[in-house]
């Protein structure tokens, strides 16, 4: 997913980039004229919001249907562990005195539309970049708390669910990758050159952390 600087932000935006933008006459600085993202950046947008949207559909038209029928079983209730229904009801479900899917279906429309302008061509300035990141760290962090929250309180795994945190999880990674290596997000050169070489590792490790954690909290009934 790493692109350089030249083709993230154009030939005449490279310096820009690195916080060297030519000066004009008199010593004043330009204003940026903003950031696009390489095809691979703006496909993985797509991508996980899309991922996101279908989860937090899905999971939408369950929760109707449970409030509709209490005794309504969502086809991906399998067994006691993985029992979506159990998660559905549940009042963590309901964090911001609504179904959570809901705050997804508007969170991840959104990410799959700047994703579609990205592969268009667009080009947002640095605050944009940033907010959207902002965002991405709000959706991993509600997501992690959602993930203690299901295994060790809950006692019961959501599959649409556990797709819409590898999406948070990748999206997170991936804007946050493309912000540092080009400058919006401050990081020393180091981090900067390490995601600009190795940005498939944090995410990798993230949802290995998070799988090894699934694995040992149902041991006995992964194995049993």
């Amino acid at each position: 997913m790493a692109t350089t600087t030249r083709d993230t932000y154009g030939a005449h935006g490279a310096d820009a980039a690195h916080g060297a933008a030519p000066a004009r006459p008199g010593g004043a600085v330009p204003a940026p004229d903003g950031a696009g993202a390489g095809r691979g950046l703006a496909w993985t947008l797509v991508a996980t919001g899309a991922a996101g949207l279908l989860a937090a559909w899905v999971i939408t038209l369950d929760k109707f249907r449970l409030l509709e029928d209490p005794d309504y079983v969502p086809g991906c209730s399998l067994n006691p562990v993985v029992s979506c229904g159990s998660v559905m009801e549940s009042a963590q479900a309901s964090v911001f005195g609504f179904p959570n899917p809901m705050l997804g279906l508007v969170a991840y429309g959104m990410v799959a539309a700047v994703g579609a302008g990205l592969l268009a061509g667009a080009r947002h300035r640095r605050w944009h970049w940033l907010g959207l990141n902002a965002g991405c760290l709000f959706g991993v962090g509600f997501c992690t708390w959602l993930m203690q929250q299901s295994l060790y309180v809950i006692n019961s795994l959501c599959l649409w669910c556990c797709l819409a945190w590898v999406a948070t999880i990748v999206l997170f990674w991936s804007v946050t990758a493309h912000t540092v290596r080009h400058g919006m997000l401050p990081a020393p050169a180091g981090v900067r050159r390490f995601l600009d070489e190795f940005a498939w590792a944090p995410p990798v490790l993230h949802l290995g952390v998070i799988g090894m954690l699934v694995l040992t909290r149902w041991w006995d009934f992964w194995t049993g």
